[in-house]
């Protein structure tokens, strides 16, 4: 399932991502299906945003409080500010991180731009979700996986549009870590914008563009099954924790997230 080149003629949604965000690694097809969405949820780069903030809240968390040294990041997409290995090497050096996607072109910028430090480790796979154990047998040169990982799966699991599939492919990558890792997951929901939500999709997917899914709370959390869900559980990934400096009450964006801790 790994694509092995990149036809700049289909939307590809980690393109897509980097078009909202502002970026330049995108073309003309990821910037039209990015436009045809602006035009019916115009505040969709919200949610890009939030999950990052996200992101940067939750890895800090696992390595300053949970003691989480290694990291597994499958779905990286495209590099940006604060990436996964920045975060947790700026806490802790020593931080060991492997990025996984599927996407030629996010590993080619990734290999470019992803630098770790000189104590840590900073790995990248060409690989699939889907193909579970291809990512761990990979993954082994860089981590070990006696000891616990943290496993994050941003905005991912949605493009596994069979549930079958999605659990599944989920449930063997925690079924390798040690007690004691912690699974990090956002998934793109229809419950903030509605029908309107739905239809971007049906309509990106109709492009040719990434296939992908929404999936409501209790589909979220059932992910977690057979985890400590953390407070306050599956919730907009801007609600989770939110920082003590933020003002008023977060806006919740269409990206669910939670965090569980692998007994």
């Amino acid at each position: 399932m790994k694509p092995t080149e990149i036809d700049p003629s289909v939307p590809q949604s980690a393109r897509i991502w980097n078009y909202w965000l502002g970026g330049k690694d995108n073309y003309e097809a990821d910037r039209a299906a990015g436009d045809a969405v602006l035009a019916q949820i115009p505040d969709i780069a919200d949610g890009a945003r939030a999950e990052r903030a996200f992101l940067i809240r939750v890895v800090r968390y696992l390595v300053a409080e949970c003691g989480i040294r290694q990291f597994l990041d499958v779905g990286t997409g495209l590099p940006t500010l604060n990436n996964t290995h920045e975060v947790a090497q700026a806490t802790d050096p020593s931080c060991r991180v492997v990025y996984v996607d599927n996407d030629p072109l996010v590993m080619a910028h990734a290999r470019a731009l992803l630098k770790g430090t000189p104590e840590g480790a900073t790995a990248y796979l060409q690989a699939d979700l889907r193909e579970p154990d291809a990512v761990l047998d990979a993954a082994k040169s860089t981590l070990s996986f006696d000891q616990p990982v943290g496993l994050m799966l941003l905005g991912v699991v949605n493009h596994i549009v069979d549930d079958e599939e999605a659990y599944g492919s989920v449930a063997r990558l925690v079924s390798a870590l040690a007690p004691g890792s912690m699974m990090v997951l956002t998934h793109s929901t229809a419950e903030v914008h509605g029908e309107r939500m739905l239809r971007v999709m049906r309509e990106t997917t109709e492009r040719g563009g990434t296939p992908i899914r929404a999936r409501d709370r209790a589909e979220i959390a059932r992910f977690f099954d057979g985890m400590e869900l953390l407070e306050p559980g599956v919730v907009s990934c801007s609600q989770w924790r939110p920082d003590g400096i933020d003002v008023g009450e977060t806006r919740e964006v269409y990206l669910f997230g939670g965090v569980g801790r692998i007994a």
